[in-house]
């Protein structure tokens, strides 16, 4: 039997406005992997802006008395390294303002532009970080192993800490950008489903 006021009409029944356990679980992911893949492109930025190492070197001798000159390797000195320093900063500042847009975008909404927004963002800043991480990976590529062919010399065996710094600050990027990738395919999906259920409803 149904329920009825005293009118005799039925109560109005309030949509439950209570998000989702399943949508509550993959946005707790979200911001995980966000955090995570802040913390890579945060890592790359700092390891690489202050990586540099000095170094006395004899670069001749006048009799017995040998000539020393002091050598500095900056990331400054290579501009696929100051790409990737400016690349990683620009990465970072985007994770920090899609952490905003995470937690407190839904307020402001508009037609749901938020996560289709957030999805194309993630592109940009996906292919940004990625050409960063490969210009300075062949540039490291080239200062470990040197190379023959253009008569250039490698430089790690007499930097080798500046270069281990340099690797770690490429592990720590490529690790971002798997992170991103991973949050971008999540989102695809969750548009996909979004786009999927509202064509549901207007067909029917």
């Amino acid at each position: 039997m149904e329920n009825t006021d005293q009118s005799g009409a039925k109560p109005e029944v309030v949509p439950s406005r209570r998000m989702p356990q399943s949508k509550k679980l993959a946005n707790w992911v979200i911001l995980f992997l966000r955090l995570l893949a802040l913390g890579g492109t945060v890592s790359a930025t700092l390891v690489m802006a202050l990586n540099k190492q000095s170094k006395t070197l004899i670069v001749g001798t006048i009799g017995t008395t040998p000539i020393t000159a002091t050598i500095e390797a900056k990331f400054q000195h290579t501009p696929a390294f100051v790409f990737f320093v400016i690349a990683n900063s620009v990465g970072s500042l985007h994770n920090l303002l899609m952490l905003a847009m995470d937690l407190f975008g839904y307020k402001f909404d508009f037609k749901g532009f938020r996560l289709l927004t957030i999805t194309l963002l993630d592109m940009a800043t996906i292919a940004l970080l990625s050409t960063g991480a490969g210009a300075a990976a062949s540039i490291s590529e080239v200062g470990k192993n040197g190379n023959s062919h253009a008569r250039w010399n490698k430089v790690c065996d007499r930097f080798g800490t500046y270069c281990d710094h340099g690797m770690g600050a490429l592990i720590a990027a490529f690790l971002g950008i798997i992170f991103l990738m991973v949050i971008n395919a999540i989102s695809i999906i969750n548009l996909h489903k979004k786009t999927t259920s509202q064509s549901t409803v207007v067909s029917g």
